[in-house]
């Protein structure tokens, strides 16, 4: 692997890592929201995190081929 693909595979673990923070994040929250009654809001949100976790998968798997 070269010096350039290196640094982009360790700048998108790194963007991977907070994605993965901030959907664990949302997924407090919207937990926390949903048993104070909104359950509406919760249902969106993990609309929203499942989108967070295809593009998780897509994004794992870029890095792995950027690292071979």
């Amino acid at each position: 692997m070269n010096d350039k693909a290196s640094l982009t595979a360790d700048t998108l673990e790194l963007l991977f890592l907070n994605q993965i923070a901030i959907r664990a994040a949302l997924e407090e929250l919207s937990l926390w929201v949903s048993q104070r009654g909104s359950v509406n809001i919760h249902e969106n949100v993990m609309g929203i995190v499942r989108a967070l976790d295809v593009n998780a998968d897509a994004i794992s798997t870029s890095i792995a081929k950027l690292r071979e």
